[in-house]
């Protein structure tokens, strides 16, 4: 685009394409930018047309830094560049990183260069990337080799007849050879290649995203479920695994576990592969990488307590929607390492490889390793749980975590249900047990009088009790005691409306993980408190528990709360009014991972994008609000809508056929029962798929329901 042109430019997002527009200096101007789904390149196409009555010649420069590594002084000095003449291509490598020093990184074009260098001081000059020396003059800028600070800089001309449109194709990407290099940039560097590669990349995502369509009276709901939930999840955290607050390209464990429980309908057999990545990451005791970094495998072992229960977490949950019991019985290795000596916090390495066992027996070591046992009976809270941010209120080893008790007993259930398809005798009734026990000793000693506490700390004082003066209460703590199955299911539903009373700040649109914040307290509870009060996980909305939240009360059958909790965190609320708009300060379309709750930055967004929030978030709406899941393969249908609602339509697509549901909201206050012509019971209805290519007509009569007490909850169901 014109360089300095201050016209305005219209910025369209789309799935896996952006496209910049603008009409100015006598050219209607259009820059698209795409990712290939199976090519490691970036494609710019540059489109300009001649809106005036003479000939134009225009330059046109695609312009990247080469930095190689992870910090500019110790990579770029390593940088080697060159030209490699048979893909005009401008190419660069280094040798900084042994897991990268194959790779040849290139920039080529559709055109032939007019202009051309790898040196970054002859292109900048002296007005740097404000006034670059090389897009004022028509002639060679500089070296393509033996530069001491490297970048590519590929210009072309453009002779532009007038009403003409003329247009050129950048292409950025890495390769493995010379010879690769030469067969993506005959792939991609074309005008032609390049539409075709626009067509492809958007009906990728078309069949991505089409796996469940629905039409409810909510615009806004529908703009979010139908498209820019699954496409924030699916291309921050499963694909890019980065955003512009956090682009470290690492995989969490419990992270992309969460995330990829959002796509159960649409990449079932990616979830399958994640599941078992997952499993190659777990230590011979049970316990996990918090995080690692493809494709070295590099990664810390840490203390965090909740880490290795999500794979638990995660395998029951897609055995139960899927019916594939055969992933149970995959063999996968461990890592293999010794433990953390007392004094370590944790540990950064590549580890070796150990022994081999089936999936099943990593989720078994796994529930040795983190259903502990403290004084009070819960689970420890190592060096924080969900919440990294508690990492000192059990630095001693002592300290215990309610949430992490109602979470266990949830995995212990799911547990004992995986070794009962196993055929594992032994197994299921210790572990259903052992959640027993972890439930009634959240019971006995975490009941607050409206709520339920929040941990211990190792000298055994509450953190989220009304006797604190600041976390008095905590969200997660209630919405898993719903979610976790809590036996006294009173006091779960009055724990639940106790958080929506002291948490939800309408005003604000918040829904605040804790209150008061941490502030002034001499306790320590950990680094959460470095935030300043109402910022993140310290006072402000942290949009993953507000999911959490929504889903609890879906489960209780408080449609109007799940779904009111809903449309507070959609950000396309935010954004109605151009007020709303500047103090929000996000995009519209992207969920928050939070927002902050205390003047004077009172409802702006946090960072966005890279965000578990959003995965939880189409969770909530799809299986809390309008009860859709599969469960074995088929489709479970259970609706938890608002009470001023009419109803919905949906679309969901199965492996050789599709169903189409119509649910109606009716009024039965004179306790007839509501209607489908194929069956509903209190629990839903299952609903196969047709194998036949085509589409299954539903039904559904619902009225506004109510989980009975001693119904337990389920964080999946």
């Amino acid at each position: 685009m014109p360089k300095g042109d201050p016209a305005q430019c219209r910025i369209t997002h789309r799935a896996g394409e952006t496209v910049w527009q603008r009409s100015s200096q006598g050219l209607a101007q259009r820059l698209s930018v795409l990712v290939p789904q199976d090519a490691p390149v970036k494609v710019i196409s540059l489109e300009l047309t001649n809106t005036t009555t003479r000939q134009r010649r225009i330059t046109a420069t695609s312009y990247a830094e080469w930095q190689l590594g992870a910090t500019p002084s110790t990579a770029k000095p390593n940088v080697r560049t060159g030209y490699h003449e048979a893909a005009r291509a401008l190419i660069a490598q280094s040798g900084w990183s042994p897991a990268f020093a194959g790779q040849i990184a290139f920039l080529t074009a559709s055109r032939q260069a007019h202009a051309m260098t790898c040196d970054r001081a002859a292109f900048l000059g002296p007005g740097g990337t404000a006034l670059p020396e090389g897009l004022r003059r028509w002639s060679l800028w500089g070296r393509t080799d033996s530069v001491e600070d490297a970048c590519a800089a590929y210009q072309v001309h453009l002779d532009i007849a007038p009403g003409a449109t003329e247009q050129v194709v950048f292409v950025l990407g890495a390769a493995t050879s010379l010879a690769e290099i030469e067969t993506l940039a005959a792939t991609y560097a074309s005008p032609e290649r390049a539409a075709a590669t626009t067509r492809a990349v958007a009906d990728v995502w078309q069949h991505r995203l089409d796996a469940i369509r629905v039409e409810t009276p909510d615009e806004a709901f529908d703009l979010m479920v139908n498209r820019w939930l699954p496409y924030q999840s699916f291309a921050s955290r499963i694909l890019a695994r980065a955003g512009f607050q956090q682009a470290s390209g690492g995989i969490g464990f419990r992270d992309q576990l969460q995330d990829m429980m959002a796509f159960l309908l649409s990449e079932p057999q990616r979830v399958r592969a994640h599941i078992l990545d997952c499993a190659h990451h777990q230590f011979e005791e049970g316990d996990v990488l918090h995080w690692w970094h493809p494709p070295e495998e590099r990664g810390v072992r840490t203390r965090c307590s909740d880490d290795m229960l999500w794979l638990v977490y995660a395998t029951h949950t897609y055995v139960r929607a899927t019916g594939d019991t055969s992933i149970l019985q995959e063999e996968v290795p461990f890592l293999a390492a010794a433990p953390l000596a007392e004094d370590e916090e944790d540990r950064y390495a590549a580890f070796e490889i150990g022994q081999s066992a089936t999936l099943l027996d990593h989720c078994l070591r796994a529930m040795l390793r983190g259903v502990t046992k403290g004084a009070q009976g819960l689970p420890l809270i190592g060096s924080g749980d969900w919440n990294d941010g508690m990492d000192r209120v059990g630095c001693r080893g002592r300290g215990e975590s309610v949430w992490l008790a109602w979470f266990a007993a949830y995995c212990g259930d799911a547990c004992a249900d995986l070794a009962d398809l196993s055929d594992r005798a032994d197994e299921p009734g210790f572990w259903r047990q052992r959640a027993g026990e972890l439930r009634r000793a959240a019971e006995t000693c975490a009941w607050d009088g409206d709520w339920y506490l929040r941990a211990f700390d190792d000298d055994g004082v509450p953190w989220g009790s009304a006797q604190n003066d600041e976390c008095q209460i905590d969200s997660i703590a209630q919405s898993w005691a719903v979610l976790g199955g809590a036996p006294n299911r009173a006091r779960a539903e009055q724990a639940l409306r106790s958080a929506a009373a002291q948490l939800i700040d309408p005003e604000h649109r918040l829904v605040r993980l804790l209150t008061p914040a941490f502030d002034k307290t001499p306790r320590d509870p950990g680094y959460i408190r470095a935030y300043p009060p109402g910022v993140r996980e310290n006072g402000g909305q942290y949009t993953h528990a507000a999911t959490w939240l929504g889903l609890a009360f879906a489960r209780l059958g408080d449609g109007d709360e799940a779904y009111r909790i809903f449309d507070l965190i959609n950000p396309a609320r935010r954004s109605a009014r151009p007020a709303e708009m500047r103090a929000y300060r996000g995009e519209p379309y992207v969920i928050p991972a939070d927002v902050a709750g205390a003047a004077p930055f009172e409802g702006r967004a946090g960072w966005t994008w890279y965000t578990g929030a959003a995965a939880w978030a189409w969770r909530l709406a799809v299986e809390g609000i309008l009860g859709l899941e599969l469960r074995g393969g088929a489709l479970h249908i259970a609706p938890c809508l608002p009470s001023h609602w009419s109803g919905y339509r949906a679309t969901v697509r199965g492996k050789a056929g599709s169903i189409a549901i119509e649910v109606q909201q009716v009024d039965r206050s004179d306790g007839s029962a509501a209607k489908t012509q194929d069956g509903i019971g209190e629990e839903g209805m299952i609903m196969e798929f047709p194998t036949d290519g085509s589409t299954r007509q539903v039904h559904v009569q619902v009225r506004p329901r109510r989980i009975a007490p001693g119904r337990q909850a389920s964080a999946g169901a």
